[in-house]
């Protein structure tokens, strides 16, 4: 028995392992938009609500995997350590370049973000003790691990109406995959339905994302050859602008 318990914790921390590195594997994919950002010294057409919703997600994470609030779930807080600072970079940035009227808005979306973690965060230390305080914040942690991974529902809807895999990356999806799917089986061997759920979801659009890919990923060249000829012809755009504006595209869609 004593053996079959240790081979779990084993497992646990493994897997917690794994959440940990395919996670901030994700975290930095915004990398590539922000260094056009600063390139440019303009937000373009970006938005910075995914990145507010993630930050969001990265506070409550970080609050429910401390042992006061529920025990062994430390690597939980140390991921979203690291992603809520890289998040909170990625907004600090998106501030500084966005036009007056999208810094009104991502400011007022980041002041209600922070009050309503600020909330749930003393109302669980002030006034409630083991349980419930688990449930508070494992609810809070749920709810906004679920938005997060719900954001992508309308590229999934576009790649279908296009039949074109063109604003999905592969590789986005696949880590998305990856990160979720590992602390889905986390969570089932800590026995923590807070970590078990909203992963679950989270890993099943992933997979939905994936076939999504496998079907549409031939029509992909097909796309390209179409927009070459239609717009350079009716247009006289040059290729390489072309490929820049497709560029741009792709990467709006990256978290």
């Amino acid at each position: 028995m004593g053996t079959h318990v240790h081979a779990i914790r084993i497992l646990h921390t493994t897997f917690g392992i794994f959440g940990n590195v395919f996670g901030i594997l994700l975290f930095l994919a915004p990398m590539i938009t922000f260094k056009r950002i600063i390139m440019k010294k303009s937000t373009e057409k970006f938005s910075g609500v995914p990145y507010l919703m993630s930050l969001f997600n990265c506070l409550f994470s970080a609050w429910y995997g401390l042992p006061f609030v529920s025990p062994n779930n430390t690597l939980l807080t140390v991921l979203a350590s690291i992603g809520g600072a890289l998040e909170a970079i990625y907004v600090l940035i998106f501030l500084i370049f966005a036009p007056k009227k999208e810094k009104f808005k991502i400011s007022g979306i980041l002041f209600v973000v922070l009050s309503i973690f600020s909330i749930v965060a003393l109302v669980s230390v002030l006034t409630l003790h083991g349980n419930k305080r688990k449930l508070l914040c494992g609810l809070a942690f749920a709810i906004t691990c679920i938005m997060m991974f719900g954001a992508p529902l309308t590229v999934m809807r576009l790649v279908i109406k296009s039949k074109s895999v063109e604003y999905m990356p592969f590789f986005l999806s696949l880590s998305i995959f990856n990160s979720s799917t590992s602390w889905a089986i986390y969570g089932l061997l800590g026995k923590d339905p807070f970590v078990i759920v909203p992963n679950a979801i989270g890993s099943l659009l992933a997979c939905v994302q994936l076939i999504l890919y496998a079907i549409y990923r031939d029509n992909k060249k097909k796309l390209n050859v179409v927009m070459e000829g239609s717009i350079e012809t009716r247009l006289g755009k040059p290729q390489n602008e072309r490929q820049k504006n497709m560029e741009a595209s792709q990467l709006d869609y990256e978290l």
